[in-house]
């Protein structure tokens, strides 16, 4: 009794997020493995064991283009992040001198997170579309006869949507890791007679790298996982992984293959997260 006293604060605080993660993380992944291993059988499914589902993925054609668009999307969007949002983040710490527009600066990239995601997504297919902005601008200027039809629903238009959601995850990581960088090292590098350039390749950008990776993680899981902007402005050809694994729950009604899908793409997720991880923990050490 004495024990169960003095253990009982610690088994509360211990507790209640360890049957959070059971109930909401680990069972619902349990379900979704027992069913990747069912199988289909019109018209519902049926208890199995088998590999069936995951050998359908990696043999069919189709699964494997989805697969291969996801990850050049997610590629895609990654990397455009990154080029707008490190030249951003290095102007507001390192060549700002008002505090005051700094702030509001930051502030402008952090906003877009308190709308909806849903709007957001839908004022780029009103950007892009053929009676949209660009297409308004781009007669105005003559450069163009007629609206066209190029901006929207292609790949194209779903790496700049993708992009313009997606790039404060990018930003606040290299701020925060900018920010970090004692002002103490540059100076030195300047000292030792280290141009700007020289100093941002051999000082700035190494000490950041804990930040882009971090960035790159985030937008990368998160362009992987989407299925929103691909139905609004991909197009035909515009799915991605995600839009077949609601297909397969959805009209398909083929929940083992939907739950196989999920797990791979799971197993990308995770292994992108722990690459991403093992890249942090060496830029900390200095790549001990």
């Amino acid at each position: 009794m004495s024990f169960l006293r003095r253990n009982l604060p610690s088994m509360l605080v211990m507790g209640i997020p360890l049957m959070w993660i059971a109930l909401f993380m680990l069972l619902p992944y349990g379900i979704i493995v027992t069913y990747s291993f069912w199988l289909k059988k019109y018209p519902t499914f049926i208890p199995a064991f088998q590999f069936g589902n995951y050998v359908t993925i990696f043999t069919d054609p189709q699964y494997v283009r989805v697969f291969l668009r996801t990850l050049k999307i997610s590629v895609l969007v990654s990397a455009a992040s990154f080029l707008l949002a490190y030249p951003f983040a290095y102007y507001l710490v390192f060549r700002c001198r008002s505090v005051a527009l700094r702030t509001w600066l930051y502030m402008a990239v952090i906003a877009p997170l308190w709308v909806s995601y849903l709007l957001r997504a839908y004022i780029w297919k009103t950007i892009l579309g053929t009676e949209g902005v660009l297409n308004s601008f781009l007669m105005s200027l003559g450069i163009i006869d007629e609206p066209s039809s190029l901006f929207l629903y292609n790949q194209f238009a779903m790496v700049v949507t993708l992009t313009y959601i997606f790039i404060p995850f990018m930003v606040m990581p290299i701020y925060t890791a900018l920010e970090k960088i004692p002002t103490n090292l540059t100076e030195a590098s300047a000292d030792l007679g280290m141009g700007p350039w020289r100093s941002f390749w051999t000082v700035t950008l190494p000490l950041s790298l804990p930040g882009v990776a971090a960035g790159f993680t985030l937008t990368f899981c998160l362009s992987f996982g989407d299925f929103i902007a691909p139905f609004l402005v991909g197009g035909p050809d515009g799915n991605l992984i995600a839009n077949v694994i609601a297909t397969q729950f959805g009209a398909a009604l083929n929940w083992p293959l939907g739950s196989a899908l999920a797990i791979v793409m799971l197993v990308v997720v995770l292994t992108i997260v722990s690459l991403s991880d093992r890249m942090e923990r060496k830029g900390m050490t200095g790549g001990v």
